[in-house]
């Protein structure tokens, strides 16, 4: 059996794994309804630009919807994860979660204590 690639984790998607768009997303996947601009910014302790610009790429993607309405006579943009994107992010999480099972045991074969070998005519010594 050949272990070729296996730990090449091809689900790790790269749009996902940026660490600020990451963060988004978890925000975002424990909010169906969405968040706001201003609210997603402070919980991510993200700048309005670098957040904008995470957006965007998110949104090209298909994982998040913006949409910008008023609220009384003020801008309000909210943000929300599609099904695409909730299913994208579990696809990834999965895959994050075999990362983790995946060290955990090689880390577990590598520190356990070795079995000593038989020592042939030093039995009972």
């Amino acid at each position: 059996m050949s272990d070729d690639g296996r730990f090449a984790y091809s689900g790790l998607d790269r749009v996902l794994h940026e660490k600020a768009r990451l963060g988004i997303l978890t925000a975002l996947v424990t909010q169906p309804d969405g968040l706001s601009f201003t609210d997603l910014a402070r919980l991510c302790t993200l700048t309005d630009g670098n957040l904008s610009r995470h957006l965007d790429v998110l949104a090209e993607e298909g994982l998040v919807k913006v949409t910008k309405t008023f609220a009384g006579r003020r801008p309000l943009t909210t943000c929300a994860l599609t099904a695409a994107g909730r299913r994208r992010f579990r696809a990834y999480i999965a895959e994050l979660e075999q990362v983790v099972r995946d060290a955990a045991a090689a880390d577990a074969a590598a520190t356990e204590a070795p079995t000593p070998l038989p020592r042939p005519g030093l039995a009972g010594a």
